[in-house]
Formats: C-alpha cells, structure tokens, sequence
C-alpha cells in the first residue's frame, strides 16, 4: 500500500537536501568576506572549505549503516538539529578556528541526514513512483547548486557573511517539524555492529578526499599510502567478516555495478565544471560572484525541465537507455563548452548539459538503488552519495589540474600559475584571459570524454528491459 503521505514527506527530504547543499555552495562567495573580517590566512580558508569535506566524505557510509541499525528518520533528524546548531556557533565565530570546528560539526551534522534522506525516499515511493520522486529530489539539488551562489552573493551584500550560516537555522528546523510530524520511521533488521569497519571506512574515505584534494598541488605520499592501506583493509574485512557493514556483494549487481561506474564519471565532469566555469565567468568574462551564480540559470532550467522528462522515459525505455541517451547528450554539452567565446555560447552549452544531466542522473541512481535491498537502504543510499562525493573530488582535482597545466603551457615562462594572479599583473592580464579560454577547451574536452566512457560502461553493463517488461508496455 502507498504511503498517504509520501508526496509531503517527499517535500520534508527535499529541505533536508536542499539545506546541506545551498550551505556549501553559498560559503564559496563568502570566502573573501570572511577571510578579511577574521583576518584568516589561504591556509585556513582552505580548512573552513575542506574540514567539512573530509569529515562528510569519512561518516558518509557509518552514518547510513547507522540508519539502517537504528532508524532513518531519528538519524536525520540528529543531523539536521547537529547541522543547525553547528550552523549559529559559526555565525558567531571571531576567529578562524572557531569557524573550522563548526564547519567540523556541520560535516558531522551532514553525513548523517544526507545518506537518510535518500534511503527514506526508496521505502516510502514504490517502483512505479520512485522516478519521479528522485527526478524531484535531483531537481532540488540542482536548484540549490545553482542558487546558492546567487543566495550567498544577496544576503553577504545585506547581512555581512555570518548570514549564509543564518540561512542555515530556519530551514533546518522546518525540516525537524514536518519531519516529526509526517514521516513513519523506518529501518532494516537488526545486525550486529561492525566498527573496525567504520573506522577503517571513516580513515580511508577521509584520506581519499584529501589526497585528490591535494593534487593540483602535487601528490601528497603520506596520504596517498594512507588511503590505499586503509580501503585495502576495509575491502579485505568487508570480505570476510560475518556481519558486514557494506555489503560489498552489491557490486556483482549489473545495475548497481553500472550505476556506480557512470555516476563516478559523470561527476568527473560535473565537479570540475563548477571549478572552471565560474573562473571563466569572474576573470574572464568580468562577472562578480553573483552574476556568476545567475549565469548558471540555462543550466539549471534544463535540468528541471529534463529530470521530469527522464523520469517518463525512464519508465518507457528502461535505466540503460535513457541513462546512455543523456550521458550522450552531457558529452555533447561538454563539447560545446569547450568552444565557447561568449555568454551566448555558454548558455547554450549550460542547457544541453542540464537537458543531459537530467536525463542521466536520476535513471543511474535509479539503477543503482533499485538492486539495493530494502533492509539495507540507508548504507545503499552512503554508497550512492560516497561515489558521488569522490566522483565530483577527483573531477575537481582533474580537470583543475588539466586546465592549470594548459593555462602554464599557454603563458610566459615564470608567469603566475593561476588567471587570479596573472590577470593582477596589467602587462599579463589579456595573455592570461585568452591562456585561460584555451585551458578551459582542453578541460571541457576531458569531462566530455569522461562522461563519454560512462556512457560506454552505462551500456554494457546496465540491464535493458526484460520481456517481461517489454511485454508489459506493449500491453499498456
């Protein structure tokens, strides 16, 4: 029997996502506010921004084993009422360790409602509904990822930039209330604990963010080993304890093995596209932060528009060709973008790019939590999020670093490394901005041929339509 109520909850998970998203997104306009009012060295602007990071990407999947063992909703509420409390001891920091243990805090607060958020909406909508539920929740993420910019930009101008954690406190309690007061809890069957696990997930997870983190500044060795230790541990005792905390089994799924794979690389693509566009539209273009925000609007309706459309011909095509269709037409985007010398261009860009994006995501995370079990939905839903977390890491350290050595390629020898710097420099400032253009080609040309190869693995190993189905549809 459907849920009565799953279109409201449906609502209650949006502002959970929506809360966690707008957050991160806002502070990357807040840097320069804050940094000069609490006097914060580059060294400790980059704690603020990657403190959370670490810490959300080393909880991501204890956090949904914690879902599913003690209750998805009671775990996302412990981390929207973490996330909000963490959010006013910001606003009220004077001094950049302060600021950094909050943003610890809400890191903490995150791991634990995102992994829930997901997993709640898999028990609550059945087969039939799940896409449109998820092209939904998609939607909303997309509208935070894009609004947050422009959001920050308004209330720093008005506020000062305590109020992008501000923000933060009035979402999350109305997401506490409706959720107490709509939604059933729900959770898997009880299994005992597994806290090496959990430990050697948290260090490794953790150690994988930083090390990608640090490669545009080269290859941070004690990280990397670290990193391969630990997931080696955590691989081989997920193996073979009796009481797993991932069930690593899954990846024998064609469908969740497929919808891992296409996601890490479409998120190659899509977590490098923020990096350089907005530093095209800022140092290039000449656009503040907000107009920078604002520009992201093609990309952003596309996206709505499409993750609907995604969602009806997911259900009438099957996950592998509607998934492979949009990788496709990402890519196409993706090409655009690298032959983009205006706005114009760039908008157009944008809207293929959203138009494919809506398409692909919400049909692979379909693919990928459809071959979850039930009982297991909350570290199902960590692991989607996990792939998706170090997907957009490596896409920012590649495609970073690709469009650094191009733009350094491109400029006299001994000039600046970055187009923040050498525009600076009145002698260098039109080289740097035509340097720039050419690295942004070569970058885009990578994220489309990244997204090209998920399309690849997308259709050779994501399941098409059984007969049964197809019959089924005939018969409609």
């Amino acid at each position: 029997m459907k849920h009565p109520r799953r279109w409201l909850i449906l609502v209650v998970l949006c502002l959970s996502t929506l809360v966690l998203v707008v957050d991160n997104m806002a502070l990357t306009v807040a840097v320069p506010a804050l940094a000069a009012d609490l006097g914060a060295t580059p060294q400790d602007v980059q704690w603020v921004l990657e403190s959370y990071m670490l810490v959300f990407a080393g909880l991501l999947l204890s956090s949904g084993s914690l879902s599913d063992r003690y209750g998805r909703r009671k775990i996302m509420l412990i981390g929207l009422a973490l996330f909000g409390a963490a959010s006013l001891v910001a606003t009220l920091a004077s001094d950049p360790g302060q600021l950094i243990a909050a943003r610890v805090a809400m890191g903490v607060g995150g791991a634990l409602v995102m992994p829930s958020t997901l997993s709640i909406l898999i028990t609550v909508f059945d087969e039939d509904e799940r896409r449109k539920a998820m092209a939904v929740w998609g939607a909303v993420s997309m509208v935070g990822l894009i609004g947050g910019p422009v959001l920050g930009g308004a209330l720093i101008a008005s506020f000062g930039w305590e109020s992008v954690f501000l923000i933060n406190i009035p979402i999350a309690a109305l997401a506490i209330v409706a959720a107490l007061v709509l939604m059933p809890e729900s959770k898997g069957p009880w299994v005992k604990a597994d806290p090496i696990g959990a430990l050697l997930s948290m260090v490794g997870m953790s150690a994988l963010v930083w090390t990608i983190n640090e490669l545009a500044h080269g290859i941070s060795w004690p990280a990397l080993v670290i990193t391969v230790v630990s997931l080696a541990a955590f691989v081989a005792w997920e193996l073979r304890t009796p009481y797993p905390m991932v069930p690593l089994k899954l990846f024998r799924n064609r469908d969740f093995a497929g919808g891992s794979l296409s996601l890490t690389l479409v998120q190659v693509g899509n977590g490098g596209l923020m990096l350089v566009l907005t530093q095209y539209l800022q140092f290039v273009l000449g656009y503040t932060p907000t107009e920078a925000g604002l520009a992201f609007i093609p990309m952003a309706i596309a996206s709505l528009i499409f993750n609907g459309v995604g969602a009806g011909l997911g259900a009438k095509l099957g996950n592998r060709a509607t998934a492979v269709l949009g990788m496709v037409v990402m890519a196409g985007g993706f090409g655009l973008m690298s032959f983009s010398d205006g706005f114009v261009m760039v908008a157009v860009a944008q809207f293929v790019l959203g138009a494919g994006g809506g398409l692909a995501m919400p049909t692979a995370i379909a693919a990928l939590m459809g071959a979850i079990p039930a009982e297991q939905a909350g570290v199902g839903s960590a692991l989607n999020d996990t792939i998706q977390q170090a997907g957009a890491a490596l896409g920012v350290a590649a495609l970073g670093s690709l469009a650094t050595g191009a733009f350094t390629s491109a400029m006299p020898a001994g000039s600046p490394r970055s187009i923040a710097e050498a525009i600076g420099v009145p002698a260098l400032a039109g080289a740097a901005r035509e340097a720039f253009e050419s690295a942004m080609s070569v970058a885009f040309l990578g994220a489309a041929a990244g997204v090209l190869g998920a399309a690849v693995l997308a259709l050779i190993l994501l399941r098409g339509r059984t007969k049964a189905e197809v019959a089924v549809l005939e018969n409609a």
